[in-house]
């Protein structure tokens, strides 16, 4: 259904006319004669004392945190299953490398928005895809965590979000000054809100004062694991356009999905003129350590005005992406053969892993959907909840994750740190640190036709299998 002839997006403010007008004249200086006898001066009144400065907290992101707690615990000597951080688990390609490599005599700032070579790349990227893109639409940043922020500041109204979904969304929103409004996704589905939660979102915000100027997506879906249905895009589309919403689409885990042939829609299919697309080279490449990402920005008055505002924000923030990582990236988002095959293999490793891990979850008992793409489940300890709240004293979901952590080293993240109720006893599981500890075994793993036999992963299968049978009913 095209959306051409929908209204555009007014959530970027206009300069009133008034800011331009000509300042007033300045009022004519008088004196008044000077009193003949002088009153008395009356002393000074002694200074009030400053309010004292308080700062909020601003807590580490839940994911880093959860990993950094994962290492001190290693570093201990204890047993870890690190199952918390969303981290892709492997080398850095050694094309890549010899790039980065020759590149890192760059040492120059260069443009806001990024090198051309880059942006050209990246578009070309999305037009591989079926989205014709001209790099004149892409901004680059020092990733797309920082693109994302940019756009929510450039955009400067409250963001709906899913609920699930990735803790950042909120957090960022936070720090903003605005509101994250959660929207429960369509059931058995993830990374997208319900259309008519959207609606009513929004229409009960504005009852309240308050402006929903975007709403952000991600496809396919970290924490769920879950790639939303073309349908249920379609519909947010159409919500988006009656509602005058930006799209943001946070598409980082695009190339990550399980099965090649499983229908995908990115909502600029449907509402090209309206929304924004993110991605990365951090998950279906594993560069999460070199921070570099790519905005698409729509060929429209808003999607101009919108990216505008984002290089001026750029420019204020991080002011270019680095220079050695922009010409490494930009062979990356070129996909020569060797890359397109290690993101192939990537994809298979991920989802071989990724199905054995939620079998053992399911073969305990638990609810867990089955993981559709990338390498996250998101099990449900519902049916033990009884027994976790007599035998171990557990009553929400962070008493979970805290329990699974200090008793067996399992680190886990509760579904409240996206957007869930605190009672919910969903887990957030990522399980791409399982392939493992040395670059030898991760390209070991990547190679094997049958990596779950691997030793050290199918030692930490059946870990998770005891866990599990352990804190069973």
């Amino acid at each position: 259904m095209s959306m051409a002839g929908s209204a555009m997006p007014s959530a970027l403010p206009a300069t009133p006319a008034s800011a331009l007008a000509a300042p007033p004249a300045r009022p004519k200086v008088t004196t008044a004669p000077a009193a003949l006898v002088s009153a008395p001066v009356a002393p000074f009144p002694s200074p009030a004392a400053p309010a004292r400065l308080t700062l909020a907290p601003i807590p580490v992101s839940a994911t880093l945190a959860a990993n950094e707690t994962l290492a001190r615990k290693r570093r201990a000597g204890e047993t870890v299953l690190p199952l918390a951080f969303g981290e892709a688990g492997l080398p850095a390609h050694p094309l890549l490398i010899k790039a980065l490599a020759e590149a890192s005599a760059g040492n120059t700032y260069g443009p806001v928005a990024g090198l051309p070579e880059l942006r050209e790349a990246a578009a070309g990227y999305w037009t591989r895809r079926g989205t014709p893109t001209g790099p004149a639409s892409v901004v680059c940043g020092p990733g797309s965590k920082a693109l994302l922020f940019g756009l929510l500041m450039a955009i400067g109204a409250d963001v709906a979000v899913p609920q699930p979904s990735w803790v950042s969304y909120a957090a960022q929103a936070s720090m903003l000054g605005v509101h994250a409004h959660f929207v429960p996704v369509p059931p058995g589905e993830g990374g997208v809100c319900d259309a008519e939660g959207l609606a009513a979102t929004v229409t009960a915000a504005h009852q309240a004062g308050r402006r929903i100027g975007a709403v952000v997506l991600t496809l396919p879906d970290n924490p769920t694991g879950r790639l939303a249905r073309p349908a249920s895009v379609h519909a947010l589309c159409q919500v988006a356009a009656e509602h005058d919403l930006i799209i943001i689409a946070d598409e980082i885990y695009r190339d990550l999905v399980h099965d090649p042939d499983q229908a995908f829609a990115s909502p600029v299919l449907f509402a090209p003129e309206r929304t924004v697309v993110t991605t990365a080279l951090s998950k279906s490449l594993a560069l999460g350590g070199w921070r570099i990402g790519v905005a698409r920005l729509p060929d429209s008055g808003i999607g101009l005005a919108l990216r505008d505002r984002l290089v001026g924000i750029g420019s204020e923030i991080w002011s270019a992406p680095s220079m050695p990582i922009q010409h490494a990236a930009a062979l990356a988002f070129d996909e020569p053969a060797e890359l397109t095959e290690r993101v192939a293999r990537s994809r298979a490793l991920h989802a071989e892993v990724a199905a054995a891990v939620a079998d053992r979850f399911a073969v305990a008992g638990l609810l867990v959907p089955a993981p559709q793409a990338a390498f996250y489940l998101y099990p449900d300890f519902e049916p033990w909840r009884e027994h976790l709240r007599t035998t171990r004293g557990i009553g929400n979901g962070a008493d979970l994750a805290t329990h699974l952590l200090h008793i067996y080293g399992m680190g886990v993240l509760p579904a409240s740190v996206f957007g869930e109720e605190p009672a919910a006893l969903r887990t957030r599981v990522a399980t791409a640190m399982l392939y493992g500890d040395t670059d030898e075994q991760r390209e070991r793993a990547l190679r094997s036709d049958d990596p779950v036999t691997l030793p050290w992963i199918a030692a930490a299968l059946d870990r998770i299998g005891d866990v599990l049978d352990d804190l069973a009913p």
